[in-house]
């Protein structure tokens, strides 16, 4: 009886407790909530059920079910031929996915961690991005290189890097990159029926996150396409651009700005190559100033490149000069403390759009 009286008690507690109010607006009318490791098991499922030419590999994919739970119940359902659990070499199974590309086939190529793709590189970029190109159209490559991608939390720099500039400065490749549920399961679905090499980079800090989806999403029909950023949020002061975990945090910023009457336009990038030049500059021309934010290393990065766009195309629509919000230029650090340091933060965002905005110390004169 006591057991009984105090489960009611937490039952009444609960409902006084308020409703949290979600940053994502435009889900307003969503109607289910699934987390990014759901989103993207559901793309493979449905993908893989569609088409018998659709096939997973890697390591732990079969019995252990992912090292992450992405493939969980796939090898149940579909057997071992259509799931294949490989050894602990890069090299091998990726040069054999991309063989089996050329041959007609649609493998979905896991790697735990994408650090580990450098040993698999040569056939991502040699044999699979410039097949087509050399065979002069006649060689098509329809294969999806997952996993995650960029810092995770107490992993060492061998296992925290972002590689999204990387494989987005090679034609031949389309580079993705999911933030919530929706990305993941419409952008999956996209990457796998992509005649082309795709590299689909996801988040490990983001496949436990559950985002608000709608009927629509939840369609095995629903596709997103590739090439196309999202507004996640509008605004009319400042455009802050972001891709993975970091869009999060672009949108935690643009709350803490709003309370100081800037209001930040924030653009879900989605796809890093190719680059949906035509919505960043579109937004840059209404709000007059940018701030790019990536995890990676600043040199040569994602940011620059978007950067160097808006310069081009955007130039004299500037109101002040672009920023990049980035990782720190050092291999990242395995200390709790230095790591926090070593990626960027939302309090970095936040003071990045004031200073665009002339609502704070410019970096040169606080030097």
């Amino acid at each position: 009886m006591l057991a009984i009286a105090r489960q009611r008690m937490l039952v009444q507690s609960f409902k006084k407790i308020p409703p949290a109010v979600s940053v994502l607006r435009s889900y307003s009318s969503a109607a289910k909530q699934i987390t990014v490791r759901e989103a993207l098991n559901s793309a493979l499922d449905e993908e893989m059920s569609a088409d018998p030419k659709v096939f997973l590999m890697g390591e732990e994919v079969g019995e252990y079910q992912g090292a992450y739970k992405i493939t969980k119940g796939l090898l149940e359902k579909y057997g071992p031929e259509r799931v294949l659990d490989t050894p602990i070499t890069e090299a091998g199974f990726t040069g054999i996915g991309v063989g089996a590309a050329y041959y007609g086939l649609k493998p979905v190529v896991e790697f735990m961690t994408f650090n580990f793709s450098m040993q698999a590189i040569d056939h991502i970029i040699n044999s699979a991005a410039k097949s087509n190109y050399m065979s002069a159209g006649q060689i098509s490559v329809p294969i999806v290189f997952r996993g995650p991608n960029g810092a995770a939390a107490g992993v060492g720099a061998q296992h925290s890097q972002c590689y999204a500039a990387w494989y987005a400065s090679c034609p031949g490749l389309k580079v993705l990159s999911p933030y919530n549920s929706e990305d993941a399961r419409g952008l999956l679905k996209a990457a796998i029926r992509d005649p082309d090499p795709v590299v689909f980079l996801e988040n490990e800090l983001l496949y436990g996150e559950s985002f608000p989806v709608s009927d629509e999403v939840l369609d095995s029909s629903f596709c997103l396409p590739i090439g196309k950023a999202k507004i996640e949020r509008e605004g009319k002061d400042v455009t802050i651009t972001a891709f993975s975990k970091m869009v999060g945090y672009a949108l935690k910023a643009a709350e803490m700005l709003e309370k100081d009457g800037i209001y930040a336009e924030v653009i879900n990038l989605r796809s890093i190559r190719p680059l949906d030049r035509s919505t960043i500059n579109a937004s840059v021309r209404k709000t007059n100033r940018l701030i790019t934010v990536e995890e990676g290393f600043p040199q040569h990065g994602v940011g620059a490149e978007i950067c160097a766009s808006v310069v081009e195309e955007s130039f004299s629509y500037l109101d002040a000069p672009v920023e990049r919000i980035a990782g720190a230029d050092v291999p990242m650090p395995y200390a709790a403390n230095l790591e926090r340091m070593a990626v960027p933060q939302v309090e970095d965002i936040v003071r990045a759009a004031k200073r665009a905005c002339y609502r704070s110390v410019p970096l040169a004169a606080a030097a």
